[in-house]
């Protein structure tokens, strides 16, 4: 049995799936039996070798980059069951033969070394340019043509009234019509509450204090006040009864008051 194919010549031969592998760098007596071919990544690098002992015919080594490319999750994938029984009966028996067919394969790139992208990308440094050498004369640096304020287009724009057939008038003012973005106010509903104004300021008086009679309120008076607030209830008793003592305080309340019964009394007597 030989493992070529007609195939292997058009550059596509086995398809298989090669999970979780490494490349290979083969050197002879050793030769390459798998390869990653032109379309994966990294380009024709070898993924299986073999070795046979020149002195012993069965003395044969088969050397693998994947320790699940024959896993049960991957041998039935693809050709790797074919590969297997290949392998398998190379090792075993003189039934395969690959010799003839290793010759052939010389598509085989060399070993590339790829920088660590991941670390490289975390250590990013600015590129330096050279320029060239500034002239002496600086002032031929300024661009003059990317802004101007001129007149040199006024011809230009004088002749579209000629090229759009339109009359050299003063053009006339457009009304402008503005649109309301909003709908137009309506009333509420409901008419808003307004903050009521504080109370005014003023005095607190007791109307029923301010109303009662004399009598009323002396014995209010007399009930309020101890013997303790004999001169409070002269003092009071006197406010209410109308009798101003001046500086004399309850003495003068009291000789205005007795002053006042004696000439009752002789009036009564007279």
């Amino acid at each position: 049995m030989d493992i070529r194919d007609e195939s292997k010549h058009d550059n596509t031969g086995l398809n298989f799936v090669y999970p979780y592998g490494a490349t290979l760098n083969v050197q002879k007596p050793a030769f390459p039996l798998l390869s990653s071919g032109p379309i994966s990544y990294p380009m024709n690098r070898p993924l299986c070798s073999t070795f046979v002992n020149p002195s012993n015919k069965n003395a044969k080594l088969v050397v693998i980059g994947s320790v699940r490319f024959f896993g049960d999750e991957f041998v039935d994938k693809e050709d790797n069951m074919k590969i297997l029984d290949v392998l398998f009966k190379w090792a075993a028996t003189d039934e395969v033969e690959l010799g003839d067919y290793v010759t052939e394969e010389s598509d085989l790139s060399e070993y590339q070394h790829v920088p660590d992208i991941g670390s490289m990308a975390d250590k990013l440094k600015s590129c330096l340019e050279e320029s060239e050498e500034l002239p002496r004369d600086f002032t031929t640096l300024f661009d003059d043509t990317m802004f101007k304020f001129d007149t040199d287009n006024i011809p230009e724009a004088m002749n579209l009234y000629k090229d759009l057939s339109l009359k050299h008038e003063p053009i006339s003012l457009i009304t402008p019509s503005f649109e309301t973005p909003l709908p137009p106010l309506q009333a509420a509903t409901f008419a808003p509450s307004m903050k009521e104004l504080p109370l005014p300021s003023l005095d607190f008086f007791d109307l029923d204090e301010q109303f009662s009679s004399q009598r009323v309120r002396l014995a209010q008076m007399t009930n309020k006040c101890s013997d303790d607030d004999l001169d409070y209830y002269v003092e009071e008793c006197g406010e209410i009864l109308g009798v101003d003592a001046g500086r004399e305080g309850p003495k003068g309340i009291l000789y205005h008051i007795f002053s006042e019964l004696v000439k009752y009394k002789k009036h009564n007597q007279d």
